[in-house]
């Protein structure tokens, strides 16, 4: 796995504070109130009760610390760690009734994370053997998504574009409005800086053709069968990327990435991804 980049604090503690806003509500957590003395103390573990690839313990952190700097956690485990069932990926101290107030917070983000982080490392595991790599795409849940991929280097993966202002990515709509393939990437051309990218996606081979007459930088080969993205990979040649993309899970990954194409782009690692299985344990109480 290459280095993992490093979320900026500032989202991190925004999306945690809104988070927390949500939870808390207007009263705070009136359970926690109501059932515990507000001296008490306690000390829990975050547990992984199935195996997978950890991810968001920046986040989980930032819960507690927003919550109250009297809690202390320290982590066991990092982003990027593959967990066993039973692992201990943290451990957290202070007073019970901040510790409990934080907790479905905290996990909330490192159960999603996780899951992205280990379904991603589960296609990236399949395709271990080829060149292909897998990334993302712009399927995400509304306000989470440098988070999620964030996620997805943690399990191996990589980034596609992070939004509509850092690539141009030509889809079939965009090509049905301007007039053809050739015509929209003219028009691309002429628009971008030269530290744009551009990608335009492809059904078929003939459309293929006809888009690399005028020289796209990435071409992204949607719902292809394994035959016709083998002889894509041939008629590009080099020329350009290639991405293959659509209806990609567990079963059909390693095939599409023997095709030899360079980049297999999914979005269920983001938007369907199921949370691993983590939970958070008193220890002991005072």
């Amino acid at each position: 796995m290459t280095d993992l980049p490093v979320l900026p604090a500032l989202l991190v503690t925004e999306a945690v504070r809104a988070a927390l806003r949500e939870d808390l509500g207007r009263a705070g957590d009136i359970t926690s109130a109501a059932t515990i003395p507000p001296e008490a103390t306690a000390e829990a573990v975050f547990g992984a009760r199935d195996s997978g690839v950890l991810a968001g313990m920046a986040l989980a952190e930032a819960a507690f610390r927003e919550v109250d700097h009297g809690v202390v956690f320290t982590a066991v485990r990092k982003d990027g760690d593959r967990l066993e069932r039973g692992d201990v990926a943290a451990r957290v101290s202070g007073p019970a009734r901040s510790v409990l107030s934080a907790e479905r917070v905290a996990l909330n983000f490192l159960c999603h994370l996780s899951g992205v982080a280990t379904a991603t490392a589960a296609l990236v595991g399949r395709v271990a053997h080829t060149g292909a790599r897998i990334c993302d795409t712009r399927k995400t849940l509304p306000g989470l998504r440098s988070f999620e991929k964030y996620a997805v280097r943690c399990g191996g993966g990589w980034n596609h574009r992070y939004g509509l202002d850092d690539a141009i990515l030509i889809k079939d709509n965009h090509i049905a409005v301007a007039g053809g393939v050739v015509a929209a990437i003219e028009r691309a051309r002429a628009h971008a800086g030269h530290m744009v990218r551009i990608e335009v996606e492809v059904d078929s081979l003939a459309m293929l053709e006809e888009a690399l007459t005028v020289r796209p930088d990435v071409v992204m080969l949607d719902n292809m069968a394994p035959d016709a993205l083998r002889q894509a990979v041939a008629l590009v040649d080099g020329r350009a990327v290639t991405e293959a993309s659509g209806r990609i899970t567990l079963a059909t990954v390693a095939a599409v990435a023997e095709t030899g194409v360079d980049y297999i782009s999914s979005g269920w690692i983001t938007h369907s991804a199921p949370s691993l299985d983590l939970g958070l344990d008193v220890t002991t109480r005072a």
